[in-house]
């Protein structure tokens, strides 16, 4: 009797193994902005590959970039910006995959009439911005330069998302972020668009990291992102479609 629940212990665990074996994870690190549209493209994955899961982690371009150079473990890394992604250097034939607009976030109803960038340098408006080591606070500065504007933000924040946060909460009157996180807030805050004269275009590139473990599933997570079904959920959340050229 002994050697016998032995046994079935033995062929339970075995079973559990190999069980462990045939699913894979999959960790993927993404720009904080693509929050919203990465999670739901993760569950579009995840139903077509049933024996993958994909665990996101989402931050600030550059803190990532640093993880990843400091030795955490990643499989993908997607950024909002291609200097980032070209200091990373596991990154494996990074690929622009979507691309953004920057735009002027204001409490909803715009109650300070800020209509253009030359209002964000009128003393009375508490401005916010990315800090200028995120991809988001650099075009800012570059939109804020072009244009000759200067301004003095009540703070940096660490990811673009605290931003538009910061506005919603009245800690701010205003900040720059992504048209897509204007989306993503649902009517807390409102957007005054930056002419496209004035304003950068956003390039969003993604690549496998060559330490991966799950190398073969994470080339197919690139490569669904840039599938027709990838884009279409993409563009739902209001980002541009990539380039036709690389």
């Amino acid at each position: 009797m002994l050697t016998l629940a032995a046994l079935l212990a033995a062929t339970s665990a075995c079973g559990q193994d190999e069980g462990t074996a045939a699913s894979r994870d999959l960790r993927v690190f993404a720009a904080a902005s693509l929050t919203e549209a990465f999670t739901e493209l993760g569950d579009a994955f995840m139903a077509e590959h049933p024996d993958v899961k994909v665990t996101f982690v989402f931050g600030a371009s550059s803190d990532l970039a640093r993880q990843i150079e400091e030795g955490a473990q990643a499989d993908v890394l997607a950024t909002a910006d291609k200097e980032t992604m070209a200091g990373v250097a596991d990154a494996v034939d990074p690929r622009v995959f979507v691309r953004n607009r920057l735009t002027i976030v204001v409490a909803p109803g715009d109650p300070l009439a800020i209509h253009a960038l030359e209002d964000l340098a009128k003393p009375d408006v508490k401005v916010v911005l990315a800090a200028p080591e995120v991809p988001a606070g650099r075009y800012a500065e570059r939109i804020l330069d072009g244009q000759g504007v200067v301004v003095e933000p009540v703070s940096y924040e660490a990811t673009v998302k605290s931003v538009v946060t910061k506005v919603s909460l009245g800690e701010a009157d205003a900040g720059i972020a992504y048209v897509t996180d204007v989306a993503a807030a649902g009517g807390e805050v409102d957007e005054v668009p930056i002419p496209i004269a004035e304003n950068v275009i956003a390039a969003y590139p993604i690549a496998t990291l060559a330490g991966s473990q799950a190398g073969a599933e994470a080339q197919a997570f690139v490569d669904f992102v840039l599938s027709d079904a990838g884009q279409k959920i993409m563009k739902t959340y209001g980002f541009l479609p990539r380039p036709t050229a690389r």
